[in-house]
């Protein structure tokens, strides 16, 4: 049998095991039929339909994502986090908890995470001057190391450390990936969710412009996971896991296509789990699923509502929690019960 072969019946493989691997239900956006008002109040929250959303309110809860992702990038690479002159705005202005910069081993995750740094902090400048004084202020962000921080109990839920342990993101190489892995398919399937509810030609291309960076930052944290993951497999059967974690917050949500359903959600990892004429040496090689997307290989979209399940890191309807304590800045900052 040719590689050809053996690749081709890999990827059927991968397909079934996405469908295969758990439940799914239908996600907020997936109804094609809505009417636009109607995918909009769906999309947000069960309150949602009392009002109509903005372009503003969508620019303000992507704002709300970038100064986590900024303040986290930024402390981890610099050990100083975003200006003040980058936080005021409407709502009620919050500081960081915690933070601090990672002692580097490996030069080459140092300047990933410094490159990735200076991409966010433009990122929440970006959305500031463009909402101008209806940008929201930074709400309180937790991105600190204790037992019951944001990122210990992520950790917790995906079986990284014990259940009352502390998780630090800050320790180490490996431990900065497997932080940031965390919520950066969260960006991308958030600004894709998002894209169609926007009316403005102007926003809609910024919007997706940004998109396109937080794919190519996501992509650098998968790739360089899975490859330490080559020698260090606990780093991909960890990334696999917070993979899993995100899914049951966020309620699984499926995407249908002509080849079935397939999980919004992946690992970095692919495996052969039924052997189809491969020696037992070739079943047991992971195939690297650097790119999550679905059959046709399109990327997915997550609703608000499943974003706010992730960072607030509850299943039930939320208005508050995860790394926002106090709950996000702006219209859209409740989530439904996931399905």
């Amino acid at each position: 049998m040719t590689e050809s072969v053996h690749l081709i019946e890999a990827l059927d493989a991968r397909v079934e095991r996405r469908s295969e691997r758990r439940e799914f239900f239908k996600t907020a956006l997936g109804a094609a039929a809505m009417t636009a008002a109607g995918a909009t109040a769906l999309s947000f929250s069960s309150s949602a339909s009392a009002q109509a959303i903005t372009d503003a309110d969508v620019l303000n809860f992507a704002l709300n994502l970038e100064y986590l992702e900024a303040q986290f990038y930024s402390y981890a690479a610099y050990n100083t986090g975003l200006d003040n002159s980058l936080l005021s705005g409407t709502g009620t202005q919050g500081a960081v908890r915690g933070g601090r910069q990672v002692n580097f081993t490996d030069p080459i995750v140092r300047q990933y995470a410094r490159e990735i740094a200076q991409d966010e902090i433009a990122h929440v400048k970006f959305l500031r001057t463009a909402l101008g004084t209806a940008a929201v202020a930074q709400p309180v962000i937790d991105v600190s190391v204790s037992p019951t921080s944001a990122f210990s109990l992520a950790a917790q839920a995906a079986g990284l450390v014990p259940a009352g342990t502390a998780f630090d993101p800050y320790a180490s190489d490996e431990a900065f990936l497997l932080g940031a892995f965390i919520f950066e398919d969260v960006g991308v399937t958030a600004y894709k969710g998002a894209a169609p509810l926007l009316t403005s030609k102007a926003y809609l291309e910024a919007a997706a412009g940004l998109l396109a960076v937080e794919a190519y930052h996501a992509a650098i944290v998968r790739t360089t996971l899975y490859g330490k993951g080559i020698a260090t497999p606990s780093l991909r059967t960890s990334a696999d896991a917070i993979s899993r974690a995100r899914d049951s917050l966020d309620g699984g949500g499926a995407n249908t296509t002509i080849f079935g359903t397939n999980d919004i959600d992946q690992g970095i990892s692919s495996y052969q789990a039924t052997p189809i004429n491969l020696s037992a040496t070739q079943a047991a090689v992971t195939v690297s699923n650097i790119v999550p997307l679905d059959a046709d290989g399109v990327a997915y979209s997550r609703s608000a509502s499943q974003v706010l399940n992730i960072v607030y890191l509850n299943s039930g309807a939320a208005s508050a929690g995860g790394f926002y304590p106090n709950g996000m800045n702006g219209t859209i900052r409740t989530s439904i019960a996931a399905a």
